[in-house]
């Protein structure tokens, strides 16, 4: 198994566990993939949730310039709620759980088609 199958493995596991849903396995693997060398480096591969300057880079980054959307106050609202899914007391939020989670709240699967 390769170190991305790996953390794939662990990333749906978060997501069974820590956010109550069955991974769409295809998916999840596209928005890893999509992550790049981020997911190999141990701060990088994390979304600081208490940190607004790295929630601004989520936003703009991922939900305005990856998925499209228009810059607006849903975006942040859509990000607060993607880690209280994750579970606001949880330590390590790994950033394909969290991108995997706005693609679905946006219905934005079709990125990754």
């Amino acid at each position: 198994m390769s170190k991305r199958d790996e953390l794939i493995a662990k990333y749906a596991e978060d997501l069974k566990t820590k956010c109550g849903m069955t991974p769409d396995m295809d998916l999840l693997t596209k928005v890893t993939i999509g992550c790049g060398p981020a997911i190999y480096n141990a701060d990088a591969e994390t979304v600081a949730a208490s940190d607004k300057g790295e929630l601004e880079t989520v936003k703009n980054n991922f939900l305005v310039k990856k998925l499209g959307l228009s810059d607006g106050p849903e975006l942040m609202d859509a990000i607060d709620a993607v880690v209280e899914t994750y579970g606001r007391s949880e330590r390590s939020k790994y950033r394909a759980v969290v991108y995997y989670l706005l693609v679905k709240h946006f219905g934005k699967e079709a990125v990754y088609a």
